[in-house]
């Protein structure tokens, strides 16, 4: 699958560099497979979450959310949002 963008991933890290390592991992596993649809997601990251067409994953040990929208038909994962727990539950990512 391909990543856009990896530089919104590089921006929140520069703000908590902690994210850095876990967002980076989780590019490289979604870049290194090719995954058909929400099952087989779910099964190499359990704790995604499907919120309406949107999937939240919850990174670097549950401190980060970092929400996408997945194209599994064009192997495309588009970043829409990377948030700490605070942000996340303010629930704007929803708009």
């Amino acid at each position: 699958m391909r990543v856009i963008s990896n530089s919104a991933l590089k921006r929140f890290a520069e703000l908590h560099p902690s994210a850095e390592m876990p967002l980076q991992g989780w590019r490289r596993v979604i870049e290194k497979n090719d995954f058909e649809n929400w099952a087989e997601l779910k099964s190499a990251f359990n704790s995604v979450d499907k919120v309406s067409e949107l999937f939240v994953f919850n990174i670097g040990g549950n401190k980060y959310r970092l929400v996408t929208y997945i194209r599994f038909e064009k192997q495309i994962v588009y970043v829409k949002a990377v948030m700490d727990h605070g942000e996340y539950d303010k629930g704007l990512w929803k708009k």
